[in-house]
């Protein structure tokens, strides 16, 4: 994923963000954002979720179907 990726425009908290790739310069769910350069480096090119916990967004990263647990 690149460019800018947007869920919950409307206020949607429960909104999130999947991708094989993250490589977005800028993610936004509910109207709390975070730009690249705030992400950390280690999810770069990775399959993660984007969501709200609490208030705060969170990337977390994706378990791919060929890695073990």
């Amino acid at each position: 994923m690149r460019g800018r990726a947007l869920a919950g425009i409307g206020g949607d908290e429960g909104a999130r963000i999947f991708c094989r790739s993250l490589e977005a310069e800028l993610v936004s769910v509910a109207g709390r954002f975070r730009v690249s350069e705030d992400m950390d480096a280690k999810l770069a090119g990775r399959p993660t979720q984007i969501f709200l916990d609490g208030g705060f967004l969170m990337i977390e990263p994706l378990a791919a179907a060929n890695e073990k647990s």
